[in-house]
């Protein structure tokens, strides 16, 4: 199981849970702005750019405050790129491991580089990216693994993402305006930095060739104990040596307990203990924690001194449970829960299985305490997905 990242509370600790909706998800838009500061000073150090994966984070009604801060986004498909290109500023990066012929002229249209994930693809598509203005890249697979679990590893043995590193030793490439390659998934400097290292002799052997080179996602820059300054190092040094402008594309690290899911007990049975069933749904309001799996951090937990209890969501997966948690007392119906730092990736991957509601959105200002919110989802966002 992965462990939470989640640092804490924070200031959500002085939110009063009862001004919410229920479900709802709040963001701090003063800690998201703090977030967005630290990715601004490293770019601006390390002469880089660093977009938004929209992926990990696509709260458009936040695109005027990322704009400010971030060079871009990039998208993982046609439907991202036009949220981009609608809500936010700056460049636009496009990757996706097969792109529809349907599709592709209008997302290099939106697009400032198009990244494919093989020569296949940049066979097939490279000239009508060219004619809409865009660059071309090429995703590599480093062929280095990094990952904590296979689910999250672009790298591991048979990967479909990347074209294969010893494969491009021995191939003399096409035209190619910049590489990409992504291995992480939210974690530190030494990481990466073997990762640059696996892939040094082929950047060594292209020398000159590539006006950018992409490091993908899955940094932890804003983690408190992040190496930064090592991080701008680095950065400089590849893009001094190679000659070439960096980009960096996080995902996690620009929401990074920036957000809370906040729910309510609707009831509290026993069965081996008590269980709190929640209309917080894990397979429908946060995915992850069955896919990856991980056990979120919970606001007011009492580790070792309480009640410990399994909370659970209202839909009729069995497997429906978002973890045991040890709580100051047992809980009663209608109690508010929050689950942390569930701004990044949560909020995106929301469903409706069973006809579940999804969560309300809200911004909060830690500072000023205002609170305002801005989506509420009836039965005709239900509606609306079916036929």
């Amino acid at each position: 199981m992965l462990p939470t990242q989640s640092s804490g509370a924070g200031r959500f600790a002085e939110l009063d849970l009862s001004r919410l909706p229920s479900p709802c998800f709040v963001i701090d838009e003063i800690k998201l702005t703090e977030n967005l500061q630290i990715l601004k000073d490293i770019a601006t150090a390390a002469d880089t750019k660093i977009l938004l994966a929209l992926k990990a984070f696509s709260m458009w009604s936040l695109a005027p405050l990322i704009s400010d801060y971030l060079a871009g986004c990039c998208a993982s498909g046609l439907w991202e790129a036009q949220l981009a290109r609608k809500y936010f500023a700056g460049e636009l990066s496009s990757f996706a491991p097969a792109f529809k012929p349907s599709e592709i002229e209008e997302i290099a249209t939106l697009s400032s580089h198009v990244v494919f994930n093989n020569l296949s693809q940049h066979a097939n598509f490279a000239d009508i990216t060219r004619q809409q203005g865009a660059d071309t890249g090429l995703r590599i697979n480093p062929q280095h693994s990094e990952g904590q679990t296979a689910k999250y590893d672009p790298s591991m043995t048979g990967s479909r993402l990347g074209q294969p590193l010893e494969q491009l030793m021995q191939l003399d490439l096409p035209e190619i305006d910049g590489l990409h390659f992504h291995n992480l998934c939210e974690q530190g400097l030494d990481p990466l930095a073997r990762t640059v290292a696996a892939i040094e002799p082929y950047l060594a052997a292209q020398k000159g060739r590539f006006k950018w080179l992409n490091l993908g996602g899955g940094h932890m820059l804003t983690q408190p104990d992040y190496e930064t300054e090592a991080l701008i190092t680095l950065l400089k040094r590849l893009r001094s040596d190679y000659d070439a402008q960096i980009y960096l594309e996080p995902g996690t690290a620009i929401a990074f307990d920036a957000g809370i899911l906040v729910g309510e007990v609707l009831d509290v049975a026993d069965n081996d203990g008590p269980i709190a069933i929640l209309d917080i749904s894990a397979t429908c309001h946060m995915p992850d924690v069955l896919e990856a799996p991980y056990r979120p951090a919970l606001i007011n937990e009492t580790p070792g001194d309480g009640v410990t209890v399994t909370l659970g969501g209202p839909s009729c997966l069995a497997g429906d449970v978002i973890g045991t948690y040890t709580l100051p007392e047992r809980p009663i119906s209608g109690q508010r829960l929050a689950f942390l730092d569930q701004a990044h990736y949560s909020m995106v991957k929301t469903t409706t299985f069973n006809g579940m509601k999804m969560p309300s959105i809200a911004i909060w200002n830690s500072q000023t305490d205002a609170l305002k919110l801005v989506r509420e989802f009836d039965f005709g966002d239900f509606e609306r997905r079916l036929s």
